[in-house]
């Protein structure tokens, strides 16, 4: 599986393209989250900002998605040197990019760190994208981070838990493919379940992942679970015997919603999970068990 759709909504916000064919005059600066790319546009990326700052106030905009770029300036250089005109800015979205416009293991995003200190409002952040850096760094306002990415780099992952982030309620980690640069382990993602860090989390996600039986099972004991109202292992390789670890551990009827699409689960354990949590949302969606080749399991995003 690839992206296959540009996002329709973001930080609780329809997303709309700037410049996209369309009647009638604008919606308000601070209404929808702004989709900016240069994908279908005569101008780049940067030309494509300067068309959106003609027309649109930029001092009320809370809300940006990054679209594609190629062969422009990076958007986050950009964003950077004109953080001034952007006071409002509260919630960014870099990389809403297509498989078809480009593999999501060749989209760079480089460090993405100093965005926190160049918009001091910014509580919603996520990147797509391989080649991604985030060293540890301070921010009391950020709410919600995602990576959405075919293999994350360890290093993100080691420096997320290294960083002071003591607002977070929300965080995803779209692990990958080992051969693609997914080179986290199990060990890695210790100080996000032993309920240490991040005293506000009340979502998490492990997604995408080679290893999501080994994952659940730690779960299964994690002190982190008991104060979180959602919970994601989606797009991975979870089997019965990760749902079966999920089952014989701790508790999980106070989770709100538990997302499982695109998993290796037997329709009999799918049918558990529900009559175990009656109450909880489990988006199990399609399943994907293969019994005439029952060892062939695979993650949804790498490449």
């Amino acid at each position: 599986m690839t992206f296959t759709e540009h996002l329709a909504e973001f930080a609780g916000l329809p997303v709309v393209t700037h410049g996209a064919d369309g009647a009638g005059p604008p919606p308000a600066a601070d209404a929808v989250a702004w989709r900016i790319t240069s994908e279908g546009q005569a101008e780049d990326w940067e030309g494509c900002l300067d068309l959106f700052e003609a027309e649109i106030d930029a001092a009320r905009v809370t809300t940006l998605v990054v679209g594609s770029w190629w062969q422009d300036r990076h958007p986050l250089e950009i964003l950077l040197e004109r953080a001034a005109s952007y006071p409002a800015l509260r919630a960014l979205m870099l990389g809403d990019v297509l498989g078809e416009e480009c593999e999501v293991s060749w989209i760079v995003q480089g460090d993405v760190t100093p965005l926190l200190e160049a918009f001091p409002r910014l509580e919603v952040l996520a990147v797509r994208g391989a080649d991604v850096q985030w060293p540890p760094v301070e921010s009391g306002v950020l709410r919600e981070l995602r990576f959405e990415s075919g293999g994350l780099p360890v290093e993100v992952v080691r420096g997320v838990a290294a960083s002071d982030l003591p607002a977070l309620e929300s965080l995803a980690l779209m692990l990958g493919d080992s051969g693609y640069g997914g080179d986290t382990e199990l060990d890695d993602l210790a100080p996000f379940l032993d309920g240490a860090r991040f005293p506000a989390l009340r979502h998490l996600g492990v997604e995408n992942c080679e290893f999501t039986d080994r994952v659940a099972a730690a779960l299964a004991a994690a002190p982190v679970v008991a104060r979180l109202e959602s919970l994601s292992l989606a797009l991975g390789t979870l089997s019965d015997a990760g749902a079966e670890a999920l089952l014989s551990g701790q508790p999980l009827t106070h989770l709100r919603r538990l997302d499982l699409h695109h998993h290796f689960l037997s329709e009999g354990m799918v049918e558990r999970l529900r009559a175990a949590l009656p109450d909880t949302e489990i988006d199990a969606g399609e399943p994907l068990r293969d019994d005439a080749r029952p060892g062939f399991i695979y993650i949804a995003v790498a490449e």
